[in-house]
């Protein structure tokens, strides 16, 4: 069977876009071949900067030959029908259709439409230039004539037609060649905007410009090999990562590994050559985290630390050419090293800075007297400068200094949630945000936090308030630490509510699958902190506190009415959708879940906690079979209530008639006594052990006893005492949502 082979090589694709770009090709290519009628046995995609390449092996030669039939009108049907029928099956004469006979309908007329099969060539050729203009790409471009002002004319060409090729970058030629594994292979020359495919490519732009005619796949790379283009993107990062690891190495270093930039680094060459360059001494005196940014975000290029081991850098960094060049790379290391030299020298400015005093103090002292700060120390310099400036958090959510001033008083009544000394999380809280006046946060935005703490450990903070300022922003997702102590934890958890609070306030809630503000995330680190580090926190009261500073958002509403009919069930609810995705992804049932959870459920620790003991209980024995009897009486109970038929108030001992309804009873009594009060001190496995009490009972009664009687005063009590078991079950759990 024959393989496809299709290139399309262009200027330098941005390497964040390559790896999509790729798997987009792919699909796009294989969906339309099956779509036409093509089999295929496997498909792998390639890239480098300049190309996309796919690999197709086993591809059918021609699609099947088609048949199909379409039923028409009955034969005496108005003759625009039949019409109309003709149109859409393609005959000319309705003596072209077959007439077939229904016993029940008559007859009516049948089209047999034969479709032949058509070649791969000509469907490939059909398919390619549609999947090329309309490629998937974020950003893509006009270039040429294609490109100049609308109305221009080029070389009698009109300059912005509608049909114009729009790619990432301009498109320079495609190979499309289709043959057997071993004999020879054909091209197939569609056509593109003046582009025509072809079995000629390009290797390296430097070392090997010159043209290459490939036949199929294995020669092709073999071909690029000898022309300095390694094709597979993943050997690439293997050989990068393994040369950087070993010329650290050598030079009594280790690699500061770093999974996205190693991604990116290898969508920047195509003949990857590692080398390392070098910086002064003295530029080591900066933070590691800001001379690791510095590197990576302006040279891509990777740092390195002594072999002896700590967080220190060494004075080296690894750089990736695309390059072999005569002198060893010489030239290249020593550009690469004034530049990283540069954006060092200006990293260690702006770390200087940061500590030295603002130049216009007398300015910030309204602004320090409100947040308690001391303007003798640079990080409260900065939080007074936050303030002062005014500067917007949201439009409609008012300042950063407003802001900190809502956080601060949340943490102080979650303080007494969390046990955290109120003077620190007082300190921490107004301390949290003054980093974002840092000009090493200013030029590197997502070491905010970090940098706070280095400050604030500078000029003699607490470590736990240093800790807190970075931590505040944690967890920021589901794999990412949650903060240190109880004091991070409880400005984290104001940080927060605040937010989410907030923007419920203005109805700038998520939706569908845009969430601008990360709210989604934000709620999953507060299901986060209270779960893993045991805080009991009431989110309904947390909503209200959180509230209380934004009720100008909503004139006219007391604050009772706000959190009651917005807070409470939207809010809430949106928190139970961030918690039922976590203990999914923790392992637990989502019908246990539901089982447990309910719309008022403000406590999740407590939730987490019943489906815990739930989950134990219901995989033992006892477990299935008290599930199974009080499913059945739940289920016969609710079908009695849909039908109207009188359910008794409460059981009545006088008309309890056999004695396994009379064992059933006095079980429920015990069971529901022990089941509460074990649920009140919080012991659910206390709570489920006393409902198993209730298994034997039930198989006992619907073994002997016979709710429906046809006295209706016995049956109203069988069914109070179905209503029963179903009130004492529900204290753990609601058992009609649980399979099984």
């Amino acid at each position: 069977m024959p393989d496809l082979l299709l290139e399309l090589r262009s200027e330098e694709i941005p390497a964040r876009m390559q790896r999509k770009a790729a798997g987009d090709l792919k699909k796009l290519v294989t969906d339309a071949l099956v779509e036409a009628g093509l089999t295929y046995e496997g498909a792998r995609e390639y890239w480098t900067p300049r190309r996309l390449t796919l690999d197709i092996r086993g591809l059918t030669a021609r699609s099947a030959d088609q048949r199909e039939e379409r039923k028409g009108p009955r034969t005496d049907a108005p003759e625009g029908a039949i019409a109309g029928f003709l149109r859409g099956a393609g005959l000319s004469s309705i003596s072209e259709a077959q007439v077939v006979n229904d016993p029940k309908k008559g007859d009516f007329y049948v089209a047999v439409i034969s479709k032949p099969g058509r070649p791969a060539e000509e469907i490939i050729a059909g398919v390619m230039p549609g999947i090329i203009r309309n490629f998937p790409w974020p950003k893509s471009m006009r270039w040429g004539a294609a490109s100049m002002p609308k109305g221009a004319r080029f070389a009698g060409i009109d300059g912005k037609g509608p049909e114009s090729l729009r790619w990432v970058r301009p498109l320079q030629s495609i190979v499309c060649v289709f043959g057997p594994e071993h004999d020879e292979t054909q091209v197939i020359p569609f056509e593109i905007d003046g582009l025509t495919a072809s079995n000629v490519t390009y290797g390296h732009r430097f070392h090997a410009p010159d043209a290459i005619t490939v036949r199929r796949f294995d020669d092709y790379v073999t071909s690029l090999e000898k022309a300095k283009v390694m094709l597979d993107a993943d050997r690439r990062k293997d050989v990068i990562l393994h040369d950087a690891r070993d010329l650290a190495f050598a030079n009594g270093l280790d690699l500061v590994e770093d999974e996205g930039l190693l991604e990116e680094v290898s969508g920047l060459v195509e003949w990857p050559h590692v080398l390392m360059g070098e910086f002064e001494q003295d530029y080591l005196e900066i933070p590691a985290e800001i001379i690791r940014l510095t590197i990576k975000t302006n040279q891509k290029c990777f740092v390195t630390r002594p072999q002896t081991g700590g967080e220190g850098l060494s004075n080296r960094f690894i750089l990736i050419s695309n390059i072999e060049a005569k002198d060893g790379g010489k030239e290249i290391m020593h550009g690469n090293g004034k530049v990283v030299r540069a954006r060092l020298s200006d990293a260690k400015h702006f770390w200087t800075r940061d500590q030295g005093d603002m130049p216009d103090l007398d300015t910030l002292e309204a602004s320090a007297k409100k947040f308690d700060l001391d303007l003798r120390k640079p990080l409260d310099q900065r939080m007074a400068k936050l303030d002062a400036l005014n500067v917007t958090f949201h439009a409609k959510l008012g300042t950063q200094g407003e802001r900190v001033a809502r956080i601060r008083a949340l943490a102080q009544e979650l303080a007494k949630v969390t046990g955290a000394d109120p003077v620190l999380v007082d300190r921490a809280a107004v301390l949290a945000k003054a980093d974002l006046r840092t000009e090493a946060v200013g030029e590197f935005p997502e070491l905010q936090g970090l940098m706070g703490r280095k400050y604030a450990l500078l000029q003699g903070e607490d470590a736990s308030v240093a800790a807190a300022i970075e931590d505040h922003w944690k967890p920021n997702g589901p794999s990412d630490r949650l903060p240190e102590d109880k004091v991070g934890l409880t400005i984290a958890l104001a940080d927060k509510l605040d937010t989410l609070v907030g923007f419920w306030a203005i109805d700038e809630k998520p939706t569908g699958s845009k969430d601008p503000y990360a709210l989604r995330r934000a709620a999953l680190g507060v299901v986060r902190i209270l779960l893993e580090r045991n805080v009991r926190l009431a989110l309904s009261e947390a909503f209200r506190m959180a509230y209380v500073p934004n009720l100008y958002f909503h004139p006219g509403r007391t604050e009772e009415e706000i959190a009651d009919r917005i807070y409470k069930p939207d809010l809430l609810s949106f928190f139970h959708d961030r918690l039922k995705v976590y203990l999914r992804d923790q392992g637990a049932r989502h019908d246990l879940i539901d089982a447990v959870l309910t719309p008022d459920s403000d406590d999740l620790l407590l939730v987490a906690r019943r489906v815990e003991a739930l989950t134990a209980f219901i995989t033992s024995e006892d477990g299935k079979n008290l599930l199974a009897g009080t499913k059945r009486a739940v289920q016969l109970l609710a079908a009695e209530e849909k039908k109207g038929t009188v359910v008794a108030d409460g059981v009545s001992e006088e008309l309890l008639k056999l004695d396994a309804e009379k064992a059933l009873w006095a079980a429920v009594v015990v069971a529901s006594k022990e089941a509460s009060d074990a649920v009140a001190s919080e012991d659910f496995r206390s709570a489920m052990e006393a409902l198993s009490k209730l298994r034997v009972p039930v198989d006992t009664f619907f073994q002997d006893v016979l709710v429906n009687d046809e006295d209706t005063a016995i049956r109203a009590n069988r069914l109070a005492l179905l209503k029963a078991i179903r009130e004492a079950t529900a204290t753990v759990a609601d058992f009609s949502k649980i399979s099984g």
